[in-house]
């Protein structure tokens, strides 16, 4: 997974960027709203199954800014995997601000479904936190947990990636779930998901670089 991890003055970089910029164009001048209107609404008529409807919100919920973030301050406090705690500490909260004032720019209500699926055990949460910006709250584009999730499959991944070169990708596993969820739970469309998964992977790359997080590898050893 070493090309997960990259220079914000590399190509991979520029090239997610356009892309993010170009997901956000069709998002916002209503482009794909045939497309994630009928997904949702696929969505919204297809839940009731119980067991399915409680294990999608458990899904869902553990994308939720703090329980990551309690994740990472287990692992700050484990001197071997310290630095993997410092860089997703700093990503979590990074990813959560950023998203919630780019939800503000483009303004994109959320479904307008109601779901009939199993009751929620707890309050489903949206954790949207942009100071100073009104409306972020009930915002859709991009997702923040579809955004948080990539970075965890990016960062743990790559801490296990010397070990398990394959079984590493198995991490991915993790957002393509949360991702399904919010979908499923009728608080994102598709292409919000899409959006949160690309900053996500912007986001990881280059701050992993910055955080010099290769040195984990080094430490291990010793």
């Amino acid at each position: 997974m070493q090309n997960w991890i990259f220079d914000i003055r590399s190509r991979s970089f520029v090239l997610l960027t356009i892309l993010f910029l170009i997901l956000t164009t069709l998002v916002y001048y209503g482009i794909t709203e045939s497309f994630d209107q009928s997904v949702i609404e696929y969505f919204s008529q297809n839940v009731g199954n119980t067991s399915l409807d409680l294990f999608m919100q458990y899904v869902t919920e553990s994308g939720e800014a703090l329980w990551m973030l309690g994740f990472g301050i287990l692992m700050l406090v484990i001197p071997k995997t310290r630095r993997i705690g410092i860089t997703l500490m700093i990503l979590i909260v990074l990813s959560t601000l950023l998203t919630g004032y780019i939800k503000c720019g483009v303004d994109r209500e959320r479904p307008d479904f109601e779901y009939e699926g199993a009751p929620f055990p707890v309050p489903i949460s949206k954790d949207t936190f942009a100071l100073f910006c009104e409306g972020g709250y009930d915002a859709s584009f991009p997702s923040g947990h579809a955004a948080r999730s990539v970075i965890f499959a990016i960062i743990l991944g790559y801490a296990l990636s010397e070990r398990f070169p394959r079984g590493a990708y198995l991490m991915f596993l993790y957002p393509v779930m949360i991702s399904i969820s919010r979908i499923y739970v009728l608080q994102h469309y598709p292409m919000d998901v899409i959006g949160g998964a690309v900053i996500g992977v912007m986001l990881a790359g280059v701050l992993a670089k910055r955080t010099k997080l290769y040195k984990f590898f080094e430490k291990s050893k010793t």
